[in-house]
């Protein structure tokens, strides 16, 4: 999922480079035993996926993206996220980034409906212009970072076939390989999911010769308002050897922000009331 990139770059130059993946064509086989997905290996991606991105009925927090590359080059992205759920598994997004200041006023907006495609609209303040994510850009770099568009909101449980491949005391290891290989980049990818929180606090994503190119790990989690949260992480692409740090603060739960927060006319007017921090 990473764009490469070797100096910050301007928004210009930002949106030219949100282009699709080449897709893999190839087709990743499993043994036979392996492949079929049971219940309990959707049971367990269902209850994960809701503890990582479905906790409380909605929420907010300031993050921060450290994107480094091979050589140790820095690039800094500062963002407000908030997010509202909806009924049947839907969920609304809305990013604000307020730093550097080439990105400053940039916002990112999603319309998360499982068993369809997203919606995923970005606002380009530089040019006043929004323009639609399309479907296949949702696996391409998110603002220059190595996480991808995808990552933010969440990959739909139903794009893939999940199986078991382990239980320990402290995990359960899940497998899962995309039901249209044509669509993505990655050919299987393995999940490491913490028994007691649920959270997946390891993922990594193979080639069709089973090369591990791209991975991400939680290395910080908070209880807050309850929730078990992941406040740190890292998405490296083993590759190029540059990775992005992902620092969550300021996170608060169950706010009920209204849902005409989440429309295009917030990526213009961002709703400043709900982007201060708690207590502000």
């Amino acid at each position: 999922m990473a764009t490469r990139f070797n100096e910050v770059p301007t928004m210009t130059l930002l949106t030219s480079r949100l282009l699709p993946l080449l897709l893999c064509a190839l087709t990743f086989t499993l043994p036979a035993a392996q492949a079929q997905e049971t219940p309990e290996a959707m049971e367990i991606v269902t209850r994960a996926n809701a503890a990582a991105y479905y906790a409380g009925r909605d929420g907010r927090a300031d993050a921060r993206m450290q994107i480094l590359d091979a050589r140790g080059r820095e690039q800094v992205r500062q963002f407000t996220m908030l997010r509202r759920n909806g009924k049947d598994a839907e969920q609304h997004y809305l990013l604000v980034f307020s730093r550097p200041s080439d990105v400053r006023g940039t916002a990112f907006l999603v319309h998360k409906r499982p068993g369809a495609d997203d919606d995923r609209w970005l606002y380009l303040p530089g040019l006043d212009l929004v323009r639609r994510i399309a479907p296949g850009d949702k696996r391409t770099s998110f603002v220059g970072s190595h996480f991808f568009y995808e990552d933010v909101s969440g990959r739909h449980l139903e794009d893939d076939r999940h199986s078991v491949q382990a239980t320990t005391d402290g995990q359960f290891v899940i497998r899962s390989t995309p039901r249209d290989p044509r669509s993505v980049e990655f050919a299987a990818y393995t999940t490491w999911i913490d028994r007691d929180n649920w959270l997946p606090m390891r993922a990594e994503y193979e080639k069709p010769d089973g090369t591990v190119y791209r991975r991400m790990e939680v290395l910080e989690v908070e209880t807050i308002d309850r929730y078990p949260t992941a406040t740190r992480m890292r998405m490296s692409d083993l590759d190029s050897g540059g990775h992005t740090i992902a620092e969550m603060r300021f996170i608060a739960y169950d706010l009920d922000i209204p849902d005409g927060v989440f429309t295009e006319r917030s990526l213009r007017n961002p709703p400043r009331q709900w982007l201060q921090r708690p207590g502000e």
